[in-house]
């Protein structure tokens, strides 16, 4: 019975990662007591091994129904391999819909998921490691709610 316990879990485990054949990296860093600090950075390293494909950045959220905005406010900043910043900017997401309060994403409960296009078609011009780092941008210290924040990269289509 063991034995086929085992061959299930590495048949479900192969299986379940042949699906996603475009993820390049995916992380989610909780935060604790669901407060998202300004001071903390988000920090991701990713490999990007062909710099003739294009790619696409992603954000994850995890929120719950009591965070206080229907938006959220972030600055991501991308280094190169040498740690030379190559890119920066505000981005705002759209968590809720603003006239009705009504959740976006995928949700269960009063916890909602939402995976949002940070940068799309994105290029990089040499193969090598990558540093993304993610600050929150809202006016509030500490942001109340957000349980997790996370990044995606994948090939593009």
């Amino acid at each position: 019975m063991k034995k086929y316990s085992f061959l299930m879990l590495i048949l479900s485990l192969l299986f379940f990662s042949a699906c996603d054949s475009k993820r390049i990296y995916e992380t989610n860093i909780e935060f604790k007591d669901k407060k998202w600090y300004i001071d903390s950075t988000c920090t991701f390293t990713f490999k990007i091994e062909d710099k003739n494909l294009k790619y696409n950045i992603l954000y994850n959220v995890r929120n719950t129904l009591d965070y206080p905005f229907y938006n959220l406010y972030v600055t991501y900043y991308l280094y190169d391999e040498a740690g030379k910043q190559i890119s920066t900017d505000l981005h705002e997401m759209q968590l809720m819909d603003a006239k009705t309060g009504s959740p976006f994403g995928k949700g269960m409960g009063d916890i909602f998921d939402n995976t949002l296009f940070a940068m799309k078609d994105l290029s990089f011009s040499k193969s090598g490691t990558y540093k993304l780092k993610i600050k929150q941008y809202m006016r509030k210290n500490p942001i109340n709610e957000i349980i997790a924040f996370g990044v995606r990269v994948e090939k593009a289509n």
